[in-house]
């Protein structure tokens, strides 16, 4: 049996944070970062929509996301000269009828009060500042002017992996299959390869897998996957100055080189775990509900040619669409970096910054996380973010 002070379930972007800042904070300990898939085949990092953004209705939210973004400044000082995720800072356009413009307004202000550079504006000064964009039926947009946009999330994992191999973390390729405890205290990990490791603390950074990983620990956690899907377009025209903007029907596009990229159609009320084994793009999406919404916001959209798809799953938090970060309040040396329903990518760093100030410190320093804490999970009591797209 391997002995580790640390094991870290889950090798992508929040795992690998984690064991990243870890090292960084001054961890001298053992850490052992268990991935399943190394090849990220299947990972919600290298499927998703690639985003940043500091758009949402929770001050908590925003720092985490200002907190990478401040990453995003620094990262050859971070990582090295040639360190490079083609970060585009294109902004992110959300857009509300009538019924939503309270909420709009609601989060511009918790923006604003968090130093995001957002501005909010009606429909008719939007459509004079993109030429390209209807206002039919709507009231406002909320505007990133700066710190929002898109980048390349390989590129931006393989960072941090490739630092991991100078840094003493061991990256084990294995399943966890079972989780030894020893009444409030988790002692161990089980592998599918049959190997056993001994830990001091354990973390749950298992993304989509996070609730199956909890309860093999006997923890209840209300992390399941969802599956979406991502279409590629072609388009007759070129429009340099389009962010990321998101239709108030939960329909989104974006630029994404000489094509686009949408999605977003999905329902989610009556909506179950997605099977683990299913990453069939939802094909019907696309003509059904997509294009109508992109032909009527963008009339040049009307011509539209879809090329390609792909479906990912992502970590969705049934109880209220947010994070569950730190540690189980009885099984304390347990801890949780899971369920971000889509904003884990633009958040890992921040997160694992924190967790690994939680484990050298005894407590957050850089960003308060206690209101993403597993307790309002026991006590089914919601800390709902408003803008998930």
């Amino acid at each position: 049996m391997a002995n580790y002070d640390i094991v870290i379930i889950g090798g992508a972007i929040v795992g690998a944070s984690t064991a990243y800042f870890l090292r960084k904070e001054g961890f001298s300990g053992s850490i052992a970062l268990v991935e399943r898939d190394p090849q990220f085949t299947h990972s919600a990092t290298t499927l998703s929509a690639a985003s940043i953004r500091q758009q949402f209705s929770i001050p908590e939210n925003i720092r985490l996301s200002q907190f990478t973004l401040g990453l995003f400044r620094r990262l050859k000082e971070e990582f090295g000269a040639d360190a490079d995720i083609g970060f585009r800072e294109g902004g992110y356009l959300i857009l509300a009828g009538a019924e939503g413009l309270p909420i709009l307004e609601a989060n511009h202000r918790a923006q604003v009060a968090e130093g995001a550079d957002i501005v909010l504006e009606d429909a008719a000064a939007l459509t004079r500042r993109f030429s390209w964009l209807s206002g039919e039926e709507i009231a406002a947009g909320a505007y990133g002017l700066s710190g929002e946009g898109w980048f390349d999330a390989h590129a931006y994992l393989t960072l941090f992996r490739k630092a991991l191999r100078t840094m003493n973390v061991d990256l084990v390729t294995a399943s966890v299959t079972a989780i030894t405890r020893d009444g409030n205290r988790v002692t161990g990990v089980t592998l599918d390869n049959g190997e056993t490791l001994a830990a001091g603390t354990i973390v749950n950074a298992a993304g989509p897998n996070a609730g199956k990983v909890a309860a093999l620990a006997g923890i209840a956690l209300p992390v399941e996957p969802r599956k979406r899907t991502v279409f590629v377009f072609e388009s007759r025209d070129r429009f340099d100055d389009m962010p990321l903007t998101v239709d108030p029907s939960g329909v989104w596009w974006r630029p994404e080189g000489s094509v686009y990229i949408t999605g977003g159609a999905e329902v989610e009320d009556g909506e179950q775990a997605a099977d683990p084994a299913d990453f069939e793009p939802e094909w019907g999406l696309f003509e059904n509900e997509i294009w109508p919404v992109l032909a009527t916001r963008v009339p040049a959209f009307e011509a539209i040619k879809m090329t390609r798809a792909w479906a990912g799953h992502y970590d969705y938090n049934t109880l209220d669409q947010n994070a569950v970060i730190g540690p189980h309040p009885e099984v304390k040396n347990f801890l949780f970096a899971n369920g971000f329903s889509g904003h884990g990518l633009q958040q890992a760093p921040a997160v694992g910054k924190a967790l690994a100030e939680l484990v050298l410190h005894g407590g957050y320093r850089s960003i308060d996380c206690s209101a993403f804490g597993y307790e309002r999970v026991a006590e089914g009591r919601a800390f709902r973010e408003l803008n998930v797209i």
